[in-house]
């Protein structure tokens, strides 16, 4: 009976000692989601282009250069090593440049901080998000149709300025006509007062001896 006893508390022992270290991995594996999760966006660009680099500098190993060398190689194989270095120093140095214009000019850091905010603020919202039908005519469809509706609005804006202007431009062709109507009736009521006086003058013109009129002139 003893025996069962001591038998059994080394199992339940040993069964305590496997919940605990498989409690602690679970703990661990979720410190290091959490750990992930609360990473800046911007490191884990950084470490997934790190990778990606590393992966490529790996692919472009020694053997496959020399592969494409192999006249040089076999001759001089000291100096296809040395070139190997050499390309593989300037691939890092070009590659890395490039990531850092893209973070630079992209201005990617703030980019990055909008989306984990718009992310934040995603999640207090019970409407579903947005997410591709499977069918691109749909989808494209359905972007095109805001995309017109506002350049439908837009030139209903413009129609409307035009319009205006045009109203305001009639308007004032119409006030420049009025004005050539005035002027044009004036002219004619001039003409016609000088045809009167001239009409008044020559009975009293006519009766003037042709003396007189000579030295009238």
């Amino acid at each position: 009976m003893e025996e069962s006893e001591q038998s059994s508390q080394p199992a339940s022992a040993q069964n305590n000692k496997d919940g605990d270290v498989s409690s602690q991995e679970s703990t661990r594996r979720n410190d290091s989601v959490k750990s992930s999760q609360s990473k800046p966006r911007l490191k884990l660009f950084s470490k997934v282009m790190e990778k990606s680099l590393q992966w490529l500098l790996d692919n472009a190993s020694f053997d496959r250069f020399s592969h494409y060398f192999q006249p040089l190689s076999k001759q001089n194989p000291q100096l296809t090593e040395a070139m190997h270095k050499q390309f593989i120093s300037q691939l890092q140095t070009l590659v890395q440049k490039e990531i850092t214009t893209v973070i630079e000019e992209g201005d990617l850091q703030v980019k990055l901080e909008e989306l984990d905010k718009l992310e934040e603020l995603a999640k207090d919202t019970s409407q579903a998000a947005w997410r591709p039908s499977g069918v691109p005519e749909q989808d494209v469809c359905s972007d095109l149709v805001s995309y017109y509706k506002k350049q439908e609005e837009y030139m209903r804006i413009q129609l409307k300025k035009l319009q205006k202007e045009n109203a305001s431009l009639a308007q004032k062709v119409q006030a420049s006509r009025e004005n050539i109507t005035h002027t044009e009736q004036r002219i004619a009521s001039g003409v016609e007062e000088w045809r009167a006086s001239l009409e008044n003058l020559e009975p009293f013109v006519l009766t003037l001896s042709p003396s007189e009129n000579f030295e009238s002139l």
